[in-house]
């Protein structure tokens, strides 16, 4: 049996598992739910796309997605510290962990840009489209730039009323140095009404942010939010409005990873 299927089998089965066992609660394993399903997330998603395409990040590039693992970390961790501050989300059931509880985070963070990124490529793996054919004028990046930091300065000053700004401050700065350098970028895309690509990011930032919450639900170690102003019409742990955070979020996912892979590979 090939690679790829083991390790879609594989997936497939490690997904079952711990749905199911978020309700017979076998433990440990319930405790590590999350690392548990997303880890089968990644394993069966990109299976599916090595069947369906004929090739895959696992299969075709190993070595990026065990450089996603790792760029995940930081950050995720990013918005662990923000959130010491504007204070929209807390988690429990950590306490099972005790003096391993940080290790346990950061396991789990370090599954986000893994998950989105494969979840990406069933619309498309080829970003090419969001090479941008000419530098950012130097005025258009430094009121970027401005406006990034602004809204860091903005939310970290009145969190209960602009907490919102948490998902948009990271893309603007990260994008608008991707589009500087000629990297993939999103503004770009914008720009050039290259609207295909961008949809693509949109509906993965979306999936990824119903799987999330789904499986965060039904979990003991979890996540629930404090959301001023907007928490009603919940669906799962999330109020309604707060899915569109998750958009913003995958623009950010996918300025970062360009970010990052381009500081340590020039094409």
């Amino acid at each position: 049996m090939k690679k790829s299927n083991i390790l879609g089998i594989i997936g497939l089965l490690l997904i079952i598992f711990s749905q199911i066992n978020v309700f017979l609660k076998i433990q440990p394993f319930e405790k590590f739910h999350f690392i548990i399903i997303w880890a089968g997330y990644i394993l069966f998603a990109d299976y599916i796309i090595f069947l369906t395409k004929g090739k895959s990040w696992i299969n075709n590039n190993p070595f990026a997605i065990i450089g996603m693992f790792i760029i995940s970390i930081p950050f995720w961790k990013m918005f662990e510290y923000i959130n010491i501050r504007v204070n929209n989300w807390a988690y429990q059931g950590v306490e099972y962990f005790g003096a391993y509880s940080d290790l346990f985070a950061i396991v789990a963070f370090s599954t986000v840009i893994p998950a989105f990124m494969i979840t990406l490529s069933f619309f498309t793996k080829d970003f090419s489209s969001s090479i941008p054919k000419e530098r950012m004028s130097k005025p258009a990046f430094t009121l970027t730039i401005f406006l990034g930091i602004l809204s860091f300065i903005l939310m970290m000053w009145l969190p209960r009323y602009l907490f919102a700004l948490e998902w948009v401050f990271v893309f603007l700065i990260i994008d608008t140095i991707n589009y500087r350098n000629k990297k993939e970028s999103i503004l770009y895309l914008f720009k050039s009404k290259k609207w295909r690509l961008v949809n693509h990011i949109i509906f993965a930032s979306l999936i990824m942010g119903i799987l999330w919450e789904f499986w965060n639900y039904w979990a003991t170690v979890k996540w629930i939010y404090i959301i001023p102003f907007f928490d009603f019409l919940y669906i799962f742990e999330m109020p309604f409005l707060g899915y569109l955070g998750y958009i913003p979020f995958g623009f950010s996912i996918y300025s970062y990873y360009h970010f990052v892979r381009f500081l340590f590979k020039k094409d």
